[in-house]
């Protein structure tokens, strides 16, 4: 035999004493379950379809949108309200006292001459005026405007009555005909309104389904880190029975102190294994309550969210095209993008009508009254007797017509920009789908395969266990078999985990996320 070196004699010494040290301690440390609740915490099981509700219940992010929707219909009653009609009223008294250097009207008096006469005048007056803007661009003006006028007695001879009540009825109409005329330009701005709404509808749907998504996104890990968990408690038990047969044997005296450290170490890595899954569960339910957005308090508290909804694992009928005719004719962004055309073309066209000249049509036509009360001036206002009227034209043009013609031409651009947008549109969500149709197929095949691995991985640690039982084997392949094997079972529940996220993918690119759940948006 050889001879043994002091300190590799050495070292063997310090491997058996800790051998028999590990063999000696209870299983308890290794055994530590790390899965018990702290005494504060309150478990909760939550589904999907209960998540993506409560996220949209309180989410932020909806509220403001929901804000903005709510603003953009405001705009619509804005601009239709221009064309609502405004009444005014305004009551006036006003007293003039003037000096009159004719004394008498039509004549002189001798017994004032060298005097200076006293023209003391009071006046009341109402002016009624009711005027409305068109949605043809005219202008139309009703105005009736009474009117108590009197004078000094002294000076009073010239007049027919004193007090004198007159009476004045116009009506006032006005219509462009080349700018601003007829109901489709003057319409342009509430079709705009109208738009915008319309858009930041759509902008909200996709809000909602971008939360919902977001949630299925994160369910879905958190299925994953729980199922991590039990892989690596399984782990964790399969090197403890090893551990605890290796020591029996050691004590048998048919197994040496090495494969007792060997399992020793694994069970150790093991532990570890089990503590971060732990972490990483606590970390993806955090994620998960963030998106149900819960009241600070709630959030302050130590709640664990148990998902209870299995992910699927069958793979779903799929039709590229299909998907891609939904996705067109479904996503908010298409929509955005066609109302973008439109606005862009209505803008177009208000532009093109301002570079017109400014020609309209002016006509009144009014009716007068005169007595020496309301009621004889009322009388005589709508007799018919006393009236007037008259039409014309106005026109101007502004010479060179710059900022008619500059903004004509940035409405063309924008909306040559508009339509170039929607083209763009339409092809990042053709890209889009293919990419999302195929990640589906690819991961449900990762699926099959990582199933099979898995399998595979079970049987050649059931065959390296039995050779192990014989003495063909020894503990550290045994331990390798076991890793190998917690490797394809992690492998496998990511496949079918990234399946699931898959789906919720495409279901977000084809915009029918609110269909799996049966929500519509009121």
């Amino acid at each position: 035999m050889h001879r043994i070196s002091s300190a590799r004699h050495y070292r063997l010494t310090i491997m058996v004493i800790a051998g028999w040290v590990c063999m000696s301690l209870p299983l308890t440390a290794w055994c530590l379950d790390v899965t018990q609740p702290l005494p504060m915490e309150r478990r909760e099981t939550v589904s999907l379809a209960d998540a993506a509700v409560r996220a949209l219940q309180s989410n932020l992010d909806i509220s403001i949108s929901r804000q903005n929707r709510e603003s953009r219909l405001a705009d619509i009653i804005i601009e239709q309200s221009k064309f609502d009609p405004n009444l005014s009223i305004n009551g006036q008294y006003n007293r003039t006292v003037n000096p009159l250097n004719r004394p008498v009207f039509g004549g002189t008096d001798p017994n004032l001459l060298g005097q200076i006469t006293t023209f003391d005048q009071r006046a009341h007056s109402l002016t009624v005026d009711a005027q409305t803007n068109l949605i043809t661009g005219g202008n139309f003006d009703v105005n009736y405007s009474p009117a108590r006028n009197s004078v000094n007695q002294n000076v009073a001879r010239g007049f027919l009555f004193n007090p004198s009540w007159t009476g004045g009825l116009a009506f006032t109409f006005t219509q462009p005909l080349l700018r601003n005329a007829g109901i489709a330009i003057n319409k342009t701005f509430i079709k705009v309104a109208q738009n915008n709404a319309i858009v930041e509808q759509h902008v909200f749907r996709d809000r909602v389904m971008t939360v919902i998504a977001s949630v299925e996104q994160t369910y879905w890990e958190v299925v994953f880190a729980n199922e991590s968990l039990k892989v690596a408690q399984v782990a964790l038990k399969a090197a403890e029975e090893l551990l605890a047969a290796n020591r029996a044997k050691t004590k048998a005296g048919v197994m040496s102190i090495v494969d007792v450290l060997q399992a020793e170490a694994a069970v150790a890595s093991r532990v570890e294994q089990v503590l971060v899954a732990e972490k990483s569960i606590r970390d993806q339910e955090d994620q998960l309550r963030r998106l149900l957005n819960p009241g600070e308090e709630d959030l302050r508290q130590d709640v664990r969210l148990t998902p209870v909804d299995p992910p699927v694992t069958v793979l779903e009928p799929l039709s590229l095209q299909e998907a891609i005719d939904t996705a067109i004719e479904q996503r908010p962004e298409i929509t955005q993008a066609k109302k973008n055309v439109e606005t862009g073309e209505l803008n177009k066209q208000f532009a093109r009508n301002q570079l017109l000249p400014t020609l309209s049509l002016q006509g009144t036509i009014g009716l007068a009254g005169l007595g020496g009360d309301y009621g004889e001036s009322f009388t005589r206002n709508f007799s018919g007797d006393f009236y007037n009227y008259g039409a014309g034209l106005v026109l101007s043009y502004p010479l060179g017509n710059r900022a008619a013609i500059s903004s004509y031409s940035k409405r063309k651009l924008e909306a040559q920009n508009a339509e170039v947008a929607l083209a763009n549109v339409r092809q990042q969500i053709i890209v889009g789908i293919r990419e999302a149709v195929r990640r589906v197929q690819t991961d449900f095949k990762r699926i099959e395969t990582t199933r099979s691995a898995r399998i595979m991985a079970e049987k050649q640690l059931q065959a390296e266990q039995e050779r192990l039982k014989v003495g063909l084997s020894t503990t550290r392949f045994v331990l390798e078999f076991q890793r190998d094997l917690a490797t394809a079972q992690g492998n496998e529940l990511r496949a079918i985990v990234d399946y699931n996220k898959s789906l919720s993918n495409l279901s977000r690119h084809k915009a029918t996320t609110l269909d799996r759940y049966h929500l519509e948006l009121s």
